[in-house]
């Protein structure tokens, strides 16, 4: 499955195993990523802060304005003065590779947090909403990234364990007895995929839509008398196991 084939962070499950490392070419984004790496984990919180609304300012305005943006204009949208925005991003790759990584980190940390949840339909439903809603908040950012750099960073070891903890959050969620016995880790993928394409004429109406979307996704997960089987779903990555059963150790809905 090529990287071309998704929009928005979806590409979080489902870039192929075929993309270069940063290593296969001359690409400044693998230095980046070193560098970003290095910086101060215990910054004031004022610091912090900072550092923090710069990093949504530049995924808001690089996902509607694309990558050429300014960098003056990243710190008038994050209400910071251009020196403290080169303090804490020297140069664009470096804001452009930290904002990216934290999407993504967001991301699989939804996945855990559902995991997390001792009961795991509700730990289900919650992972769908919010993954819906951070897709609605990306504003395009991700696709504008993998559009500039496609092949400037390897995830293949997050797309894996990302993989398998989806998998592991459906088995967990089957095992209560709620969630369809027909649902596939694909099935994820093509809610995603299809969150991904709503639009609206403002962001406000976009993330409305996208919390509307995910309560209807989690009702056709859900298991009702008398359903219909679903139709056979193309495989839209390669094939990852998903157990069925699970013992369940926690209370149901």
């Amino acid at each position: 499955m090529t990287i071309t084939a998704f929009t928005g962070f979806s590409i979080f499950f489902s870039i192929g195993t075929n993309q270069r490392t940063v290593t296969d070419g001359p690409v400044r984004l693998g230095k980046v990523r070193v560098v970003t790496a290095h910086l101060p984990h215990t910054l004031r919180s004022d610091a912090r802060d900072n550092r923090e609304r710069i990093l949504e300012a530049a995924r808001t305005v690089f996902g509607s304005a694309g990558l050429d943006v300014p960098m003056r204009e990243i710190a008038r949208s994050a209400e910071v003065g251009p020196a403290t925005l080169y303090r804490h991003f020297p140069t664009k790759e470096m804001l452009v590779a930290e904002a990216f990584t934290d999407q993504m980190l967001a991301c699989r940390s939804l996945v855990d947090e559902g995991l997390a949840d001792p009961d795991p339909w509700h730990g289900f439903c919650r992972t769908i909403e919010k993954l819906c809603e951070l897709q609605a908040r990306d504003h395009g950012f991700t696709a504008a990234f993998m559009s500039t750099y496609p092949h400037a960073l390897d995830f293949a070891a997050i797309r894996t364990s990302s993989l398998t903890a989806a998998a592991d959050l459906i088995r967990r969620a089957k095992g209560t007895g709620h969630l369809r016995p027909d649902i596939m880790l694909d099935d994820l993928i093509l809610m995603i995929m299809a969150n991904n394409g709503i639009q609206a004429s403002t962001p406000a109406g976009r993330l409305a839509a996208s919390r509307r979307f995910a309560a209807l996704m989690i009702q056709a997960f859900q298991v009702t008398p008398g359903s219909a089987p679903l139709p056979p779903l193309p495989r839209l990555m390669p094939a990852l196991p998903v157990p069925q059963h699970e013992p369940s150790r926690s209370n149901t809905r």
